[in-house]
């Protein structure tokens, strides 16, 4: 495994992960784009990964850490963060609609690979509708500036 005692000035990857066709299921892509509107720092990249797949991994080879967004159907109230460290993809926890394998798949094959990048994971809870939408509900839409604040958090890790 790479070494991470020494992450600093590295390149920083920050990943929104989401079907933007499925409302909040898109929060991910939606909190980057909300996101790449604020300056932020020159060593910081963001990233739409849309509905992931390996063509992600790329990236998780190029950067470390990687800032990790996805929605997820935990049953807590929508809008709910969570922030955890996963190191193998059985600790993420269970996803949604159209990028459930493709994202598993993706981090087996950094593991694999040796090439997985410390992660740190965002999750935003929602409720899955079958309604079609480009558009967050207010709740999450909410939820935006709140993201970027544990952004900032966490990159003041990596000074």
């Amino acid at each position: 495994m790479k070494d991470h005692k020494s992450l600093k000035n590295k390149r920083i990857l920050i990943l929104g992960i989401g079907n933007i066709l499925l409302g909040d299921e898109g929060t991910g892509v939606h909190a980057i784009r909300y996101m790449k509107e604020h300056p932020f720092p020159g060593n910081v990249r963001f990233l739409d990964g849309g509905t992931g797949g390996f063509n992600l991994l790329t990236y998780m080879q190029e950067y470390n850490p990687v800032i990790l967004i996805d929605a997820t159907n935990d049953n807590d109230p929508p809008g709910t963060l969570h922030i955890t460290k996963p190191r193998y993809s059985s600790d993420f926890p269970k996803t949604l609609g159209a990028h459930d394998i493709g994202l598993k798949d993706l981090i087996e094959s950094a593991i694999l690979l040796d090439s997985l990048p410390e992660i740190i994971l965002i999750t935003i809870s929602i409720h899955l509708t079958d309604k079609l939408s480009m558009e967050l509900s207010p709740a999450l839409r909410k939820t935006l500036p709140e993201i970027e604040n544990k952004v900032r958090e966490i990159l003041t890790m990596y000074p």
